[in-house]
């Protein structure tokens, strides 16, 4: 069966951030992910998961300035050194939270840049993290992110991130599936899945094309969860998507994968 993170950046959001980690336990989940852990110490953030007996199986290291339009800094030039203390910043919560992966974001390429020199500098700065996360025994991730949702986004596709992990060929280094942006950018998830499992760290889902509840849309929920685990897959399985109407009666699609929602609450 399927095991279900709920990602506090966008489930329970009815609720202050501190508060998301027990309404996610009550509605029954046993593990979340987040974007970003940085405005809180990580001791409070420890203490909000072993209060509600939860594993958190994913974050992402510090993106630049998000609220200013930045969308990670692994590929921006003049930015090196505060990629690296990016890195160093995201061991020490990862140390503190107990979470074995971290996502790098890639940025974004403005216009006139030139991209073959963006994705260079992109991969020696995953060679740098996922160097540093193998000495702590952790994963590093990228995630192709699609080109609606992220315009600029230097990496779309699940074959463009593979591509790269196999030119960098480090083994703690993985790619992030997201079924969501997946099917946006290039559909055949099928045979996506069978073709890259063995190299992918964390999948996430969300329903396309509103990143609405996963069962919605154009996707076959229960035929990926098959094809999933028919290929393989034991990892965590995040939900990342913005509920259509509230966040726990929107959980009733789960209730097939004897997850029990608190509907009632």
């Amino acid at each position: 069966m399927p095991r279900f993170a709920a990602n506090l950046s966008m489930l329970f959001t009815e609720l202050p951030f501190p508060q998301r980690f027990a309404a996610a336990a009550q509605a029954g989940f046993k593990a979340v992910e987040f974007l970003f852990p940085y405005d809180h110490a990580p001791e409070e953030v420890a203490g909000w998961l072993k209060e509600s007996q939860l594993e958190n199986v994913l974050f992402n290291l510090p993106p630049g300035d998000w609220a200013a339009g930045e969308r990670g800094i692994a590929s921006l030039p003049g930015r090196e050194e505060e990629f690296r203390a990016s890195v160093q910043t995201a061991l020490r919560y990862a140390k503190a939270l107990g979470t074995p992966r971290l996502h790098v974001m890639a940025g974004l390429v403005p216009k006139g840049a030139e991209r073959a020199e963006r994705l260079a500098l992109y991969e020696a700065n995953l060679k740098h993290a996922a160097e540093a996360l193998a000495g702590a025994g952790l994963t590093l991730l990228m995630e192709p992110i699609n080109t609606r949702d992220m315009p600029g986004y230097l990496l779309n596709t699940q074959a463009e991130a593979h591509a790269i992990r196999e030119r960098i060929g480090m083994r703690s280094l993985k790619v992030q599936m997201d079924l969501y942006h997946a099917q946006i950018m290039e559909g055949d998830l099928s045979t996506m899945i069978q073709r890259y499992v063995e190299h992918v760290g964390h999948v996430q889902i969300a329903g396309v094309p509103l990143r609405h509840e996963p069962h919605e849309g154009e996707l076959n929920l229960a035929h990926l969860m098959d094809a999933l685990e028919a290929a393989g897959y034991d990892g965590w399985i995040g939900c990342e998507y913005r509920p259509k109407a509230g966040t726990v009666p929107g959980l009733a699609w789960m209730q097939r994968y004897m997850l029990t929602p608190a509907q009632s609450n």
